[in-house]
């Protein structure tokens, strides 16, 4: 705890000495803020476009603290916000990046477009309650209707994303994040009602697996592979579609919630299946991504065949979860305490990455610290707040504007490093930074919530560079007046409010030291740790009835979820008629590498065809399929044509059974995602069956960036075989 406390204290240090506290210095670099006439500022500080100062013109919200730099950057966030405003967007990706008329948001100075996960985000943040008609129009821009011809319903659009996009990427749910705060609007609330029903509909047949009672698909917003997914994936993203996030699951838990609210307000049946649904999706939350050795919860997971969890967390996963109230507040207090924290703020991720550059990886996102400062507000964590509240602060006046992101350690805009130089994309104004800083003002600071209520939990160790020779500090905002007072005895953790008066449009607040909270330890671990070398795939020997798979030293073996003893460096794994997957680990100390590509043991069968195939089990019991195809309708990285199919299983005596594949992108002939099904003794038949995949939105009749778009629906992979691999009755389970 004392290593926080000592940060904290440094980093408030930072914010100047002077009693206007104009100045704030960091790394050797430099920035002022002067106030000039009529409410505007003068920025000084090193720009990207290396300018020496940014000029911000009056705003219509205003502070008046005893910082100049902190009302200077307030306000500089909303002239950015309204840069932002726009009447057309563009995209080279989208109508050959011709504009688009559309009062909206738009993403940010490099990326004048709307993109679901970005502006759902920053509405959250802030944009709904400062601007709610824009902000609806900009998440009506990613509603769709199907144009398939025969699929009904209105459907979030998925941006292109890994591998051609849904359900390879399947965060499109934080679209109702967003549209949750805009419900005031009958005609919008209908449109997220109809939304509603059609996305998870979509997604409960696609993207959820009633095994591991959990939704498959990328990490929300860490959509750059090989970033913080093993290498390994680079050029194979069928694991990442398999594989389980913690940030995706919480997401899909809070619109489930929000279908429930919305169908009890209609009067429909099925909230109490969402509330089924939901209730059972916390518990699988917290169940599967918690560590107990780590004592966090895990950003990812393996597949239902090896589900493993990767030694790697991210800090939004755990503050959507910690807001949403899915974890147990001690285990939430623990995780959040403990996730690492160096100088310059909270990393996106921990461990980095030692052979990737900086993006996700040895990076802070704004955004991101918008979230943490608003889970470690749930949680009362002061030393948590501090630090993201100026983390904030530091990275908007050193960069002069509210960037995409920047390095950890240096909090710069770039940092120049050969081939791992970075952030290698980085943009002026990006608008969930813009929604961060506000968010971090209104409510960070000054504790003004969405419904009005002023709750503030302001830390002590900010008090002398936020009221200097104050006795209050004041918001101006949407025709109201907040006022924070000072309290004689400031204390050393978190000022909250005493007694409140509302005169008028003036409500004022008397702050008082907060009792002493349950203190957890925080971290020792460096923000800026890197994560030993992923080992290689592991080496499984024939051995008389089994196999011998060599485990070097430093190296852990895990067989389908779970590690494995090894005895004199190998272990040995029996034959028992079973599929068995393996994977190995790098320790180094505490830090534990990504998984090795995952090798399987045991019989399979590889039966030959396109669309139909018979197999014979030799026993109940379940089987795991899986596609052997290629997909070259577009690159790794982007994209709306990841093929998606149904294989329609029928067994003698037994009712047809159904399950969702994906086919993503690929650069050879690779494995589809898995269904497993359950089989009597005895043959039987396997058809292969359409599905949906994010081309037969009509959203994307637009898009020009690749195949699927502008000439039609296409959701083909040229289909070679079918492996059918006998598995344990628990596999999932485990």
């Amino acid at each position: 705890m004392l290593k926080i406390i000592c940060l904290t204290a440094a980093l408030g240090a930072a914010l100047g000495s002077t009693a206007q506290a104009a100045d704030l210095q960091f790394d050797g670099r430099h920035a002022r803020a002067e106030a000039a006439a009529n409410g505007s500022y003068v920025l000084h500080a090193r720009t990207p476009e290396g300018r020496g100062e940014v000029r911000i013109a009056p705003m219509p919200m205003r502070s008046q603290t005893g910082s100049v730099m902190f009302d200077a950057l307030f306000a500089l966030a909303q002239q950015e916000m309204d840069q932002d405003r726009v009447d057309a967007i563009r995209d080279p990706a989208f109508d050959e990046g011709r504009p688009v008329p559309c009062e909206c948001f738009q993403t940010g100075a490099r990326w004048p477009y709307v993109w679901t996960r970005d502006v759902s985000f920053a509405a959250d943040l802030a944009l709904a309650r400062l601007d709610p008609q824009r902000t609806r129009q900009s998440l009506q821009f990613k509603l769709s209707a199907a144009r398939d011809g025969y699929t009904p319903g209105l459907f979030v659009a998925q941006d292109t994303g890994s591998g051609g996009s849904w359900p390879i990427s399947s965060d499109r749910v934080v679209w109702f994040l967003a549209a949750r705060h805009l419900l005031d609007d009958r005609a919008f609330a209908d449109q997220v009602w109809q939304a509603l029903q059609g996305t998870l509909a979509q997604d409960r047949a696609m993207v959820f697996d009633a095994q591991m009672g959990l939704y498959r698909g990328e990490t929300s917003f860490l959509d750059w592979r090989e970033q913080t997914y093993p290498d390994w994936t680079r050029e194979d993203v069928r694991f990442i579609g398999d594989s389980y996030a913690l940030s995706t699951n919480v997401l899909h838990y809070q619109a489930l919630r929000l279908a429930e609210q919305l169908a009890g307000q209609h009067g429909d049946a099925r909230a109490a299946e969402y509330k089924a649904w939901a209730d059972a999706l916390a518990q699988q939350i917290d169940t599967r991504f918690w560590r107990e050795d780590i004592g966090q919860y895990m950003s990812y997971i393996g597949e239902a065949a090896h589900p493993v969890s990767y030694a790697k967390v991210d800090l939004l996963g755990l503050s959507l979860g910690i807001l949403a109230d899915v974890l147990p507040p001690e285990r939430a207090r623990h995780a959040l305490a403990a996730y690492p924290m160096g100088p310059a703020g909270s990393p996106v991720v921990w461990p980095q990455e030692s052979q990737q550059p900086i993006y996700h990886n040895r990076a802070i996102w704004p955004f991101v610290s918008a979230y943490s400062l608003r889970a470690a507000r749930q949680l009362d964590d002061a030393p948590r707040i501090a630090a993201e509240i100026r983390s904030l602060m530091q990275g908007a006046a050193l960069a002069g504007s509210n960037m995409e992101n920047y390095e950890l350690v240096s909090q710069a805009v770039h940092v120049e490093e050969g081939a791992l130089s970075g952030p290698v994309v980085n943009s002026e104004r990006q608008l969930w930074s813009v929604a961060g800083y506000l968010s971090m003002v209104l409510e960070g600071v000054f504790g003004v919530r969405d419904d009005g209520r002023v709750q503030p939990k302001l830390p002590a160790v900010l008090v002398p560079e936020l009221f200097g020779t104050h006795p209050r500090i004041t918001l101006e905002a949407n025709g109201r007046r907040y006022v924070l007072e000072r309290p004689q005895n400031v204390g050393d953790g978190l000022l909250v409010a005493g007694s409140t008066t509302t005169r008028g449009t003036t409500t004022t607040v008397q702050l008082v030291a907060a009792p002493a909270a349950t203190v957890f330890s925080a971290t020792t671990a460096d923000a800026n740790a890197r994560a030993p070398a992923t080992p290689a795939a592991p080496q499984a020997l024939r051995k008389g009835t089994g196999w011998n798979v060599p485990v070097p030293a430093e190296q852990a073996l895990w067989k389908d979820g779970r590690a494995v003893v090894a005895s004199n460096g190998q272990v040995h794994i029996s034959d028992d008629g079973l599929q068995h997957c393996l994977s190995l680990t790098r320790r180094d100390g505490a830090l534990e590498s990504l998984h090795s590509p995952t090798v399987c043991v045991g019989p399979q069968q590889v039966l030959k065809g396109e669309e139909r195939w018979q197999f014979t089990a030799g026993q109940a019991g379940q089987v795991r399929l899986r596609l052997q195809y290629s997909n070259a309708n577009g690159p790794i990285n982007t994209g709306v044509t990841a093929a998606v199919k149904q294989l329609v299983l029928q067994c003698p005596g037994q009712p047809l059974q159904r399950h969702t594949v994906t086919l993503p992108h690929s650069v050879a002939m690779q494995d589809s995602t898995s269904a497993t099904f359950t089989v009597p003794k005895g043959q039987c038949t396997v058809a292969l069956e359409e599905a949906f995949n994010m081309s037969a939105l009509q959203h994307f009749a637009h898009y020009t960036g690749g195949k699927g778009g502008r000439d039609g629906v296409l959701n083909q992979a040229q289909v070679q075989a079918l492996k059918v691999a006998p598995v344990a009755m628990e596999e999932g389970a485990r």
